[in-house]
């Protein structure tokens, strides 16, 4: 085992982390209360090659291992996880289709999207199924050599900002998820709604929205794959995305502890820095070990994925694992600061708010606990 970050993977992460200090830190509590995505920052990730970090040289990209991709989403945020949740929503569509789409589909798409281009959401959940995905209720029924989709998708991240959507829907009778399948949907197409744009506690600037179809019609070519096979996809798509998830809730936790040592070391009360009382040096030396854990799970997951080998129960423990720090260590951030952590004017305030949703989306904690049990007891059967 090796707990060094190579030159590469070093040299990612100041890249990485100079742009996030210098551009995106200045900029994120205007993201976060505008609730606008900032396109200019967008343009310079792509440029600097962000969004095609782990992609293919056959597509742009430069064929970064996973590590060093939750290194960038970790340092991005640090300071911003909208900005972070944008890169990584855009990382998880190019890498579905490069596993699961036609070569046309990727040379239409995948190079586009690593280039900043073009957004691709996944258009998943509904509002009546939520991590359920077996039982969604989109349908896309068969007219010839054209689908005619009919239903509405919930809580789509960037789904204001998307131009195509990877869109899971019943295309057979077929009970649960044997008839569900992966269709790729413009968003010019005639029948596709961009519905409104949901007020998010946090992770906002990002154009979180409904997606409703009434009557689209997309042609035969826009499946992705065989037909019947979308929810092995999404499954599949799933696991890498606990994975950078896991990645974004770790940088909320490095964020709000880098916050709280700079107030502590700081802020006087009864003759002296908070930073030499040991109720505050235990919240510290308590994130930095939870920190450091979260940091090794992922990594984990992130090594058993590049080598090709089975990660589900790993990347299900970091996303379960670092999700759960970022919010106490977020919690305790605030804490630390005091009644100045409940304003806005510190970061702290937000990074509270945004460390929420990693524990809810990519499938919920709870539910990782219910994957986690079944790896663990079928080891045992």
């Amino acid at each position: 085992m090796i707990f060094e970050l190579n030159e590469e993977q070093k040299m990612i992460r100041e890249t990485v982390r100079q742009f996030a200090q210098e551009v995106v830190a200045p900029r994120a509590a205007e993201i976060d209360e505008s609730d606008e995505f900032p396109k200019d920052i967008w343009r310079q990730m792509a440029e600097l090659g962000f969004i095609s970090l782990t992609l293919p040289e056959k597509y742009g990209g430069i064929g970064a291992d996973h590590i060093s991709c939750s290194i960038m989403l970790e340092e991005l945020a640090k300071v911003s996880a909208a900005m972070s949740n944008a890169v990584l929503t855009s990382k998880l569509q190019s890498d579905f289709l490069v596993r699961f789409a036609s070569e046309e589909q990727k040379e239409k798409y995948v190079a586009a999207i690593g280039r900043g281009e073009v957004i691709c959401c996944i258009s998943a959940t509904e509002p009546s199924g939520g991590t359920d995905l077996a039982s969604l209720k989109t349908r896309a029924v068969r007219e010839g050599d054209q689908f005619i989709i009919n239903g509405t998708k919930q809580f789509i991240t960037m789904g204001t900002l998307g131009d195509v959507y990877v869109t899971m829907a019943r295309t057979n009778e077929q009970p649960g998820h044997r008839g569900i399948s992966a269709i790729l949907v413009e968003r010019d197409r005639p029948g596709l709604q961009v519905g409104k744009k949901e007020k998010l506690m946090g992770i906002r600037g990002i154009g979180t929205s409904s997606i409703i179809y009434e009557d689209c019609t997309v042609p035969m070519e826009n499946l992705i794959g065989h037909e019947g096979e979308g929810f092995k996809y999404a499954m599949g798509s799933f696991d890498n995305g606990r994975i950078v998830i896991a990645s974004l809730a770790l940088g909320i936790a490095q964020g709000a502890l880098d916050q709280s040592i700079k107030y502590a070391l700081q802020r006087e009360a009864f003759g002296k820095t908070i930073s030499n009382y040991q109720a505050i040096q235990f919240m510290i030396a308590d994130a930095e070990a939870k920190i450091e854990a979260a940091r090794l799970l992922i990594y984990k997951a992130c090594y058993l994925k590049d080598q090709g080998r089975p990660y589900s129960k790993e990347a299900a423990i970091a996303k379960l694992y670092a999700s759960d720090i970022a919010q106490e260590i977020s919690t305790n951030a605030v804490q630390i600061h005091g009644g100045y952590g409940y304003t806005k004017e510190y970061p702290v305030e937000r990074m509270y708010r945004d460390a929420k949703l990693p524990q809810i989306y990519e499938g919920t904690n709870q539910i990782q606990r219910v994957i986690i049990a079944r790896h663990v007891l079928k080891q045992y059967q």
